[in-house]
């Protein structure tokens, strides 16, 4: 388990694998790519692809199951809405792959993040 309070959140059970792929910064393919083979912990042959990456997924470590904890997509997702609707596509079908080995959420925030002043 990552050593992250997102991730401790969720507690630790004897061999499930928590993980957090923060997502801050990304505003490209090739970063998401990156960020994902640094957070995840993806082998060197990782192909830094839609299909290599769907490939990893499901080959996580972790004899509980795997835990992926997205935060801070949203810039990302403003950035390149068709680049992401894709990962959440590669996302999905690992998830529906992999039932009850593998789950990815989508933080919406947290109390550490600083709040954007309304305009108003």
């Amino acid at each position: 388990m990552r050593n992250d309070p997102l991730a401790a959140l969720f507690g630790a059970t004897p061999g499930r694998n928590i993980t957090v792929l923060d997502l801050h910064g990304v505003t490209d393919k090739k970063t998401f790519m990156e960020r994902c083979a640094g957070d995840l912990g993806l082998p060197a042959w990782f192909g830094r692809n839609w299909d290599a990456l769907a490939d990893c997924l499901t080959d996580l470590p972790g004899e509980e199951g795997t835990l992926v904890l997205v935060c801070r997509w949203q810039g990302y997702a403003a950035a390149r809405p068709g680049e992401w609707a894709i990962a959440q596509e590669v996302f999905t079908h690992a998830v529906e792959t992999m039932p009850g080995q593998l789950a990815v959420l989508l933080t919406l925030g947290g109390s550490d993040e600083r709040a954007t002043p309304s305009a108003g």
